[in-house]
């Protein structure tokens, strides 16, 4: 039987050797590269979504179905966004009882970034709607799965009186990320298939390394027991009532989520159809808007991580955060221009940049078990109040567009609603300051 196999099974008494050592924090050196190695790896992943979700996907879309465009991305991110939802707790809880000679977390990053890169490199060579579903659908669930494992680090190897820090830079990586990715793909625009090709090799370079640069300790924890499916499934439910601080902070996280998503989903389309702008002009209009948001996120995310740290306190910077990111949504609303694009780029930096670096932060703090045998599949839980929203917000901007004929505005209002909504849900959170 192999390793993994065995820890599905229950584990095999040979396996004891590896597993007695502690998964003690990173210090020192360590700490440092591995920190630099984690962001390294956000920033890959985030490029990569965002180059396939706000560019890539969208103008291969529009090339084989102008006049259902906004519906057929629609659909796309809604069936790849339900596997993404399953797949990251379910990921993130069988990574918790992985025991393998290389730890519980590695075996998921290098099989999830090999998986992930070669079904992306086969998108671009696709020519129908349902084709490329398919192809960023396996992607999407490889990708996921190495994500859960891959986040779950942040709370396994840095303590919590760090983790604001180590927070601050994977959201400064993943903030910056989002925006080169927007960047690269929009100058790419005019040869899709190089741009698909480089980010799925960039995001299996940069996992390889990762896991090789930094050895994954043994762990100290008793080995799993039977897999049972039963049971497994009913780990998911986390009681609301048992546990508030967590369901506060999804309902926070989700509702932000709705608010910005519908929004960022449909940016080529805005500029097009909102702004005026022609596709050509929209393309390139979408890497200067990213590279004024990129100062801006790398700035509000580093000094937000550093601050929370320093002061002991998350839910401030996190409601602080989300507000702003409520004026960055109102400003084309009332300034339909381009100059209005500029000024929402750059406060939408600002805002999500502090929110993604101190949320992470939260997040690890309000987690039912403190043991760390059930972090990854917590984590996952978590990590949906993300995937969900990739969910409905096509969907339901889609539906507001058809609504409204193509009104735009209506699409504004809805996330600002959403997103100051969801600033107001972090503050009942009683075990984070």
């Amino acid at each position: 039987m192999s390793d993994l196999n065995a820890a599905f099974a229950g584990g095999a008494p040979e396996e004891a050797d590896f597993l007695s050592g502690a998964a003690a924090h990173a210090t020192g050196r360590g700490k440092w590269v591995l920190l630099a190695s984690m962001t390294t790896v956000f920033f890959v992943l985030l490029a990569l979504y965002a180059a396939v979700l706000a560019v890539l996907l969208p103008n291969q879309i529009q090339a084989i179905d102008p006049a259902n465009k906004a519906s057929g991305l629609a659909v796309v991110f809604a069936v790849t966004s339900v596997f993404s939802t399953l797949t990251t707790p379910i990921a993130g809880a069988l990574s918790d009882r992985t025991r393998t000679r290389w730890g519980r977390r590695t075996p998921w990053i290098v099989t999830g970034s090999l998986a992930g890169g070669a079904c992306l490199a086969l998108v671009p060579l696709m020519t129908s709607l349902w084709a490329i579903t398919f192809f960023w659908v396996g992607a999407a669930i490889a990708l996921n799965a190495m994500q859960a494992a891959l986040t779950t680090v942040v709370a396994d190897r840095f303590a919590p009186a760090e983790r604001g820090v180590a927070s601050g830079f994977v959201g400064a990586g993943m903030t910056s990320g989002l925006t080169v990715g927007t960047i690269v793909a929009g100058l790419m625009a005019g040869d899709i298939a190089q741009a698909y090709w480089l980010f799925a090799g960039a995001v299996v370079v940069a996992c390889l390394a990762f896991v090789l640069i930094n050895r994954e300790p043994p762990v100290t924890a008793a080995l799993p027991g039977p897999f049972r499916p039963a049971e497994f499934l009913k780990s998911f439910w986390v009681s609301p009532r048992e546990h508030p601080d967590f369901a506060w902070a999804f309902a926070g996280r989700f509702t932000i989520y709705m608010g910005y998503q519908g929004v960022i989903t449909y940016m080529l389309y805005i500029l097009q159809d909102y702004i005026g702008l022609s596709l050509s002009d929209a393309n390139k209009t979408i890497a200067t808007l990213s590279t004024i948001t990129f100062f801006a996120l790398v700035f509000a995310a580093f000094t937000s991580g550093l601050l929370s740290d320093r002061i002991g306190r998350r839910k401030p910077l996190v409601f602080a955060s989300s507000i702003i990111m409520g004026i960055a949504l109102t400003v084309p609303l009332f300034v339909p221009t381009l100059q209005g694009m500029l000024i929402y780029a750059a406060l939408i930096g600002i805002g999500y940049g502090a929110f993604m670096s101190v949320d992470m932060a939260l997040m690890t703090q309000v987690l039912p078990k403190a043991d760390g045998e059930a972090t990854g599949k917590d984590l996952g839980i978590l990590t949906t109040a993300v995937n969900i929203p990739q969910i409905l917000s096509p969907v339901f901007a889609a539906w507001l567009l058809n609504l409204s004929g193509g009104d735009y505005t209506a699409l504004f209002i809805a996330a600002i609603a959403f997103v100051y909504a969801g600033s107001f849900f972090v503050l009942p959170i009683r075990s984070v300051r």
